[in-house]
């Protein structure tokens, strides 16, 4: 089994690190998405063998992202429903995108923030696409959902990140 074990090392351990940011971002907090982590991590060496190749990457994510819903169903049943507003959910104004917010904001911090105030299907593609690079069609494979849902989350969430920003004291720049 030491070919597995080394195997599973080469292919899944690179990954670490965008494991633990989707589970950190899908969780809330530090310790608890560790242990999200190390779940998904010991449930992917459990299933190594039915890993048939491709993208590791989205392999491990998506196993991730099931532990960590898991997690979030378990221990924190009031968690928010997300329903469609259609002042927040509405038209898109290109001229305020999040990227344009986060240059007006100017302050990272305030950016984690509003990310962390979105209900967690609107962080975790919104994660997946802008922290993780993932393309819309990982995204999908990862959350088991239409391209075209992924798209309708991705728009929502960045609205409700806009609006988050737009609410939030700006603070004068970087520190």
């Amino acid at each position: 089994m030491p070919d597995a074990a080394a195997n599973f090392d080469q292919t899944i351990l690179p990954h670490l690190d965008a494991a633990y940011n989707l589970a950190r971002w899908l969780i809330g907090n530090e310790r608890d998405a560790e242990d999200v982590t190390q779940e998904a991590c010991l449930r992917a060496f459990k299933f190594f063998d039915g890993f048939r190749g491709g993208d590791a990457r989205a392999w491990l994510l998506t196993i991730v992202r099931r532990s960590a819903w898991t997690w979030l169903r378990s221990n924190r049943r009031h968690e928010e429903a997300v329903e469609f507003d259609e002042e927040l959910h509405g038209g898109i104004d290109v001229s305020a995108s999040p990227e344009v917010s986060l240059i007006r904001a100017g302050d990272v911090d305030a950016v984690r923030q509003a990310i962390a105030t979105l209900p967690a299907v609107f962080r975790e593609v919104l994660v997946l696409r802008e922290l993780e690079d993932c393309s819309y069609k990982e995204i999908a494979d990862i959350a088991g959902v239409p391209i075209g849902t992924v798209m309708s989350r991705l728009t929502r969430a960045r609205r409700q990140l806009q609006t988050a920003l737009s609410t939030q004291p700006q603070s004068g720049g970087l520190s």
